[in-house]
């Protein structure tokens, strides 16, 4: 594996490779959890499953998403869905061709439905184009935000970046019932300390069963 930005271009074989695009966001997680944490569950996602298919490269992250639902909190930066949208599809277009395939790592859920859009239009335009996003559900129950799900995760990723002293229970409802809430007024609305979900008794060996699956999951997709 080989992660495309440290590359010169003579070492670059584009038509021979599939090139992920990792994305993510810089949105709040809650007290406990930094900014990046999509972009550091996509890119490592990306990472490990390009070390085990062959003829695949990572490439730099898209750390600015569609994120508007947290901008109640500070820090939270966001380009909107529209801006997302096209920023992928030049992206497509400038990367395909030369590339053999591209496939967005999507981190943040937030994200999806730009996703989607841009790859309709650039598939729609004849560029080898597909996106993947986690499917946590399949493997156990999972909260939405900053809760359990995520916090396991970057314990097994990045424990040294997790204040899990400062980790707070937030709301617990299921997302499809908060979903109306969220769209007209975003996360604060719902959760004032932005946490959907508990993240009491995350653990590093819990997360790292679900990073595998996540990985195992890209991985079929790319096989």
């Amino acid at each position: 594996m080989t992660a495309h930005g440290e590359r010169a271009w003579p070492d670059v074989d584009a038509a021979a490779e599939t090139l992920l695009v990792p994305l993510g966001s810089t949105e709040q997680h809650g007290p406990h959890l930094p900014f990046d944490t999509d972009s550091r569950i996509a890119v490592a996602v990306a990472l490990a499953a390009a070390d085990r298919v062959d003829h695949v490269v990572v490439a730099p992250c898209v750390d600015y998403g569609s994120s508007g639902e947290h901008q109640a909190f500070a820090g939270t930066l966001s380009i909107g869905g529209e801006a997302l949208a096209m920023v992928l599809v030049e992206l497509g277009r400038s990367a395909l061709p030369p590339f053999a395939r591209m496939v967005f790592v999507n981190g943040h859920g937030g994200n999806a439905q730009a996703v989607q859009a841009a790859v309709e239009l650039l598939l729609s335009e004849g560029r080898p184009v597909a996106a993947w996003q986690p499917d946590l559900p399949a493997v156990e129950p999972c909260d939405a935000h900053a809760g359990h799900t995520e916090t396991s995760l970057l314990l097994a990723l990045a424990p040294d970046v997790v204040h899990i002293d400062r980790a707070e229970v937030g709301n617990t409802e299921p997302l499809a019932e908060l979903a109306s809430r969220l769209t007209a007024d975003g996360v604060v609305a719902v959760a004032a300390n932005g946490v959907l979900g508990d993240p009491r008794g995350a653990s590093a060996d819990h997360g790292r069963r679900l990073f595998d699956h996540l990985v195992d999951s890209l991985v079929a997709l790319l096989s």
